[in-house]
């Protein structure tokens, strides 16, 4: 274990350190004597088997005069930034953890008495160890509630430093390498993680970490992250969280987290950042959410009349199909009316918001123009944008490319409000010659529920 040493006179710590000062009447003047003694006997349990002892609803109370039931711990959490607000993570070893707890304090401020990677050691006779929304704590007995917080004027008798020599103890801690999807899991609920290439939901770039009420008051906020194993997790901040304006990054890259969760849903995993130093985004975004385009092939003149593929598909080998934004992701799909098949996309039934792109490659040198069918289904806003690409990479994030929107230069019908219309031209686009190279022509669906849920269908791509 990598130890550094560390002291700072605080409340906690201050019952466990004696200092003497000799002066005398003239320059010369004796170093204060700085004496380290731990308040607290040794380890009597492992915190693995302290936490074993809470039960899976409820609380249970550790007789204040049994035998003494002591662990040793890591500080993991910092409330410096207003996360983790009168609470502290703590985890069994500074790395590679097997059990993470938290404890309960009516104190806030606590990361300048315990800082991260403080080896603390804790007595639990007198306090109540248990299960609440899902996730372990230790607290004090209370009346109101099954897990109360520890008064700040008796933290002492629980808590405190532990030596190393002359000073308090501060571990170097190694967050455990995981992705997204891993820390869904109980073992690693209030333990350090981190996880390697994430990224923030396209939707999301360039908002602040926070949301606000309608006071202007910043509030509890999830956002969302994902990776490239294709797993996410929700990050929830604070409302009392300080570095609130932090505008979040159009990039990807590698973040440190304590993993949490709240109740027992079926999906209550979440995760919280000390700071947004915990943030180190500085790779360009990837692509998530893509199907199909395993034979990219650019061409100058070709129809597209989709007669070839299954209805409710959506992996086309030629094509590249994008689910940017929405969860679960929507894709572009081949439906069929009348004998007819065509593409579909909606955000009917949906939940939040969809952002989808149909990218069809062309030889932009040797093509002059491009034309399409189109129809709505049950329009309440419009949903369909067409741009031209001749700078995006094919497997990359769509951030990083430059879309030319090219949208008005099609027909594309507000009609009917109800069922559905018929597929008809759209219009011809003149293709300019000084777009030249290979590219894509992007066919981009946006919408939400609730919100703009337009049916948008696509046939007879064309391209001269």
């Amino acid at each position: 274990m990598n130890i550094k040493s560390y002291f700072k006179i605080s409340l906690g710590l201050v019952s466990v350190l004696t200092t003497q000062i000799s002066c005398v009447h003239d320059d010369n003047w004796d170093a204060p004597e700085i004496t380290c003694t731990n308040k607290f006997d040794a380890a009597t349990k492992t915190m693995a088997e302290v936490a074993a002892m809470a039960p899976t609803a409820g609380a249970v109370k550790i007789a204040p005069d049994g035998a003494p039931i002591i662990f040793d711990a890591y500080v993991i959490s910092s409330d410096e930034q207003g996360n983790f607000y009168k609470t502290i993570s703590i985890q069994d070893k500074p790395s590679n953890p097997t059990v993470g707890l938290q404890i309960e304090i009516n104190k806030a401020q606590n990361y300048a008495d315990f800082p991260v990677g403080a080896h603390i050691r804790v007595k639990m006779n007198g306090l109540v160890i248990g299960t609440d929304a899902g996730v372990k704590k230790i607290g004090a007995p209370d009346p109101s509630y099954a897990i109360g917080r520890i008064p700040q004027t008796i933290l002492g008798r629980y808590l405190a430093g532990v030596c190393d020599g002359n000073k308090i103890e501060i571990a170097n801690l190694v967050p455990t390498e995981v992705t997204l999807n891993d820390i869904k899991a109980d073992k690693y609920v209030n333990t350090l993680v981190k996880v390697k290439d994430v990224q923030f939901n396209g939707d999301e770039v360039g908002k602040p970490l926070m949301n606000k009420d309608a006071s202007g008051a910043f509030i509890d906020t999830n956002r969302n992250l994902v990776d490239k194993m294709g797993g996410s997790a929700i990050l929830r901040t604070d409302g009392f969280f300080k570095q609130s304006s932090y505008l979040i990054p159009g990039k990807s890259g590698d973040i440190t987290l304590v993993a949490s969760k709240y109740g027992t849903g079926s999906n209550p995993w979440q995760t919280v950042i000390r700071s947004v130093s915990d943030i180190d985004f500085t790779k360009d975004r990837f692509a998530t959410g893509i199907v199909g385009g395993t034979n990219i092939t650019y061409s100058g003149s070709f129809t597209e009349n989709f007669e070839s593929y299954n209805v409710d598909f959506a992996g086309f080998a030629k094509y590249f199909n994008y689910s940017y934004v929405g969860s679960p992701s929507r894709y572009w799909q081949i439906k069929t009316f009348s004998n007819n098949k065509y593409i579909q996309m909606s955000a009917n039934a949906g939940s939040g918001s969809y952002q989808t792109f149909f990218m069809v490659p062309v030889d932009f040198t040797a093509a002059n123009t491009l034309a399409f069918r189109v129809n709505v289904g049950f329009y309440n806003g419009d949903a369909l944008k067409v741009y031209t690409t001749t700078n995006y990479t094919p497997g990359s994030d769509i951030s990083t490319a430059t879309l030319t929107d090219i949208t008005s230069n099609f027909t594309i019908p507000k009609t009917p409000t109800s069922g559905y219309g018929t597929l008809a031209p759209a219009g011809t686009y003149n293709i300019p010659a000084s777009v030249t190279g290979n590219g894509f022509i992007v066919f981009k669906y946006e919408g939400a529920n609730p919100g703009v849920t337009t049916t948008i269908q696509i046939d007879d791509i064309v391209v001269n």
